[in-house]
């Protein structure tokens, strides 16, 4: 079964090739905060040291990504957007144990050129 949110264009340019913008709703964005746990941060601070990915990190902040933009196709689809153009990513840290990352763009009605 599709999910309607999977019906939402994403996209990191400032238009859709081949169709139009025939709507602009405006800025929409989809946000996580996840804390990181002990061991994680011991095991970074240990490949702070030998050096290498910290894995544990990589995936939170992977799984972290995914998420706000399901959260961002779910704001653009509460507007009545059908595309999120300028789409992009924003991470900071929050008092070192957390991390934030938001997906941010224009929320836009679409149509395919004829």
């Amino acid at each position: 079964m599709t999910n309607d949110l999977d019906s939402i264009l994403i996209s990191t340019m400032n238009d859709v090739p081949g169709h139009d913008i025939v709507e602009v709703y405006g800025e929409v964005f989809g946000l996580v905060v996840r804390a990181r746990n002990i061991f994680s941060n011991l095991g970074a601070m240990l490949r702070t040291l030998v050096g290498g990915e910290v894995g544990a990190y990589t995936q939170l902040l992977t799984e972290s990504r995914l998420h706000a933009i399901e959260r961002l196709r779910k704001a653009a689809t509460e507007k009545g957007a059908n595309a999120v153009i300028a789409m992009r990513f924003d991470c900071s840290e929050l008092a070192n144990i957390m991390s934030e990352v938001a997906a941010y763009g224009t929320a836009v009605k679409i149509r395919k050129r004829p």
